[in-house]
């Protein structure tokens, strides 16, 4: 693929830059069993990169559960308190092998970044992470009303920096977010398992051994020291 025009990257939370995507899945299998049935990490599978109110429609769907739309909202009130109570240690050995390496890369050599996440306390995980400083815009789930593999957030993030989709390159970790890269005409970086993201443009294990020559090598930019 020939690009010449990179100047940005857009980085999902969970899975990619933290790993508190274990954290999430407890917090709805505690809420789970408080409402008498179980919730197991194949079903989680189906939450990453949606947001609260999608996870918390299809955990009531899958126990069964109808409630009004005020006892939702309490309910996923409820979730987020567990999530929070979940995360509130956390620091810097939170961040997953070769992320911040990344990132403090990027941000020498003058490219952009911007977060991505659907995550509504994605900004106290980037503080408590001392990650914060590095990003140059967050979009997450407080400035979004549409959830991957809608575009909305990475469209948002992509405009926060002021980057065209074409000059980002995303990096995910669930299949609804590399989906919603390429809705949105990013390239996609995807950072788990080749077989769950087939559809990214180049997939890694993890960004241990990612830096801006991997950068280079698979997406056939040249690098430059800043960027104008």
């Amino acid at each position: 693929m020939e690009v010449n025009t990179f100047k940005g990257c857009i980085f999902d939370l969970d899975g990619v830059i933290v790993d508190t995507a274990h954290f999430h899945y407890l917090a709805w299998k505690k809420l789970a069993n408080q409402l008498g049935f179980d919730f197991n990490e194949s079903q989680n599978e189906a939450l990453k990169g949606v947001s609260r109110k999608e996870s918390l429609e299809y955990l009531l769907q899958l126990g069964g559960r109808q409630f009004s739309e005020e006892e939702k909202m309490t309910l996923a009130a409820r979730k987020n308190d567990h999530y929070v109570e979940m995360i509130s240690n956390l620091d810097e050995s939170a961040l997953l092998p070769g992320a911040k390496k990344l990132l403090l890369e990027l941000k020498s050599a003058g490219y952009k970044i911007a977060l991505g996440s659907a995550s509504k306390n994605a900004r106290p995980v980037l503080e408590s992470t001392g990650i914060l400083p590095l990003f140059d815009f967050i979009a997450d789930g407080n400035s979004t009303s549409k959830s991957k593999p809608d575009p909305e957030v990475f469209l948002i993030a992509a405009t926060g920096i002021q980057l065209l989709p074409s000059e980002c390159i995303v990096l995910e970790d669930a299949q609804k977010g590399i989906e919603a890269a390429i809705k949105g005409g990013f390239l996609s970086l995807g950072v788990g398992e080749k077989n769950a993201l087939e559809q990214a443009d180049h997939v890694v294990s993890s960004l241990e051994n990612v830096d801006l020559k991997t950068l280079q090598h698979l997406y056939n930019f040249p690098i430059t020291s800043t960027i104008s």
